[in-house]
């Protein structure tokens, strides 16, 4: 690998940069946001503002009027994004959309893409990914409970969804389902037609995903088979297209906020006095600098080679787990010592990173806890001694 970033890739970054900090970092304070998430109003304001600035939806195809990154130019461009808690919306590329807009691209019909992928690219609309279930699908796919039976020319939903991330506001749905012969299917649907009911809120640790975390039912939910993403009965195939990258841009974004923190925390060691000397220079605080230090390099080294495999079309489920794991534990440390070394500032709203800490948290669970992970990685290591 080569670690050199080219000219354009740290032009762009710069950008990116220059613009989290001058036009998305100043609406952080914004009161149109809530504990379910930015406010539409708000997410509007930002997606205007990114779209002005040329950032808008970097991932998506140029065809479609995105950037068309590759994984490595994602990495470097999704962190700096991530390093403002609103970036990711001002860039379009904040979950579940952005995966979303990868499996549409991969996967969805002509007629499909312009019908919500086109406008979704645009920002001006937003969707969710309804997998997970109260008693069901989860860390799990298999345990889908969700069924669809074929009617006619139409597909019959019937079925509950929880933690379903920016249910509430969302223009489509990707909704998974039990097909009849144990298979499992995608379809697409508009959050307006019969038979789709948000049945409420969920109240949760994080607030960074317009929104929320919605419960859906669905109720004879009647869906034309024209709406079938894809292939009937490859769900889960079309799942892993979309979680292996999906898990990565997590990683992406959350690196920005893990660094965030950082800077917040060695700015304050760098000038507050203890003990007639800077609290950075007590051991004790110092030493968690320097492992924040190394754990933000260890996930950003685990980021990119992971994409740099993903770019080569080399294997990456396995790798995105690995990162998964290795990322979301080392940056939730990162920001868990920056909390300890800003004492009563970290546990309180004077810094963001009380609002960093409170969101990251959930990041070990989405996209499959930690422990889902290394169960899946021992079983391909115990079947193959090459781990892949």
């Amino acid at each position: 690998m080569n670690f050199e970033l080219p000219p354009d890739l740290i032009a762009l970054r710069d950008r990116t940069r220059q613009f989290v900090a001058e036009q998305v970092i100043p609406l952080e304070g914004d009161q149109r946001q809530t504990s379910h998430g930015p406010s539409e109003d708000l997410r509007r304001e930002l997606v205007a503002r990114g779209k002005a600035a040329g950032l808008l939806t970097p991932h998506a195809s140029r065809e479609l009027g995105g950037l068309g990154l590759s994984h490595i130019e994602k990495a470097v461009v999704f962190e700096e994004a991530g390093y403002s808690t609103l970036g990711p919306i001002a860039l379009n590329i904040h979950a579940p959309d952005e995966g979303n807009i990868h499996l549409m691209e991969a996967v969805a019909t002509e007629h499909q893409r312009e019908r919500w992928l086109r406008p979704q690219v645009q920002g001006h609309i937003r969707s969710c990914f309804a997998m997970t279930e109260p008693e069901g699908a989860g860390a799990d796919p298999s345990m889908l409970n969700t069924t669809a039976r074929r009617d006619g020319n139409d597909y019959i939903i019937d079925g509950v969804k929880w933690l379903i991330t920016g249910a509430h506001g969302a223009s489509y749905a990707i909704i998974m389902a039990r097909m009849e012969d144990g298979s499992a299917s995608m379809f697409l649907t508009d959050m307006d037609r019969p038979g789709i009911e948000h049945v409420r809120q969920m109240d949760a640790m994080d607030a960074c995903f317009t929104g929320g975390h919605g419960v859906l039912r669905f109720s004879g939910l009647r869906v034309p088979a024209s709406d079938v993403l894809g292939e009937v009965g490859k769900g889960f195939r079309y799942a892993q297209i979309r979680l292996a990258p999906a898990r990565l841009t997590h990683c992406m974004r959350w690196l920005g906020q893990a660094r965030r923190a950082h800077d917040v925390a060695t700015e304050y060691a760098r000038h507050r006095q203890a003990f007639g000397q800077r609290l950075g220079d007590h051991e004790g605080v110092g030493f968690m600098l320097a492992d924040n230090d190394m754990d933000l390099q260890t996930a950003r080294l685990h980021i990119w080679h992971t994409a740099w495999l993903l770019d080569r079309g080399e294997r990456g489920n396995y790798e995105s787990s690995r990162a998964k794991v290795v990322c979301s534990e080392a940056q939730w440390r990162v920001v868990d010592r920056c909390v300890q070394i800003l004492g009563g500032r970290g546990v309180t709203g004077e810094t963001i990173v009380m609002r960093i800490f409170t969101d990251m948290r959930a990041f070990r669970i989405y996209d499959g806890p930690s422990e889902v992970h290394r169960w899946s990685m021992a079983r391909k290591l115990l079947g193959n001694p090459t781990g892949h």
